[in-house]
């Protein structure tokens, strides 16, 4: 069976973004949470997550990152709602 993947933006305790992969959106906030999802969450702090969108492949998913990566802060959550 095909793995569902979805990229993901959450926010920090210090109001910066991460975004990230997964197949599993809660088992990744719960990692984040606990400090074990990546080292700049743990170093800035989990706040929240902010939006998860479906993709249809992994490739799909790296590819949607980059391009939210390359946004100014302020773009980043209008990627999700367009």
């Amino acid at each position: 069976m095909k793995s569902q993947w979805f990229v993901y933006i959450l926010e920090c305790q210090d109001g910066s973004f991460y975004t990230g992969v997964t197949t599993d959106v809660d088992k990744r906030m719960k990692a984040h949470a606990e400090g074990k999802g990546s080292k700049y969450v743990y170093r800035k702090g989990f706040k929240k997550l902010l939006f998860a969108k479906p993709c249809d492949s992994k490739s799909d998913a790296c590819k949607c990152e980059y391009e939210i990566r390359q946004l100014p802060k302020n773009q980043k959550l209008g990627w999700f709602e367009g």
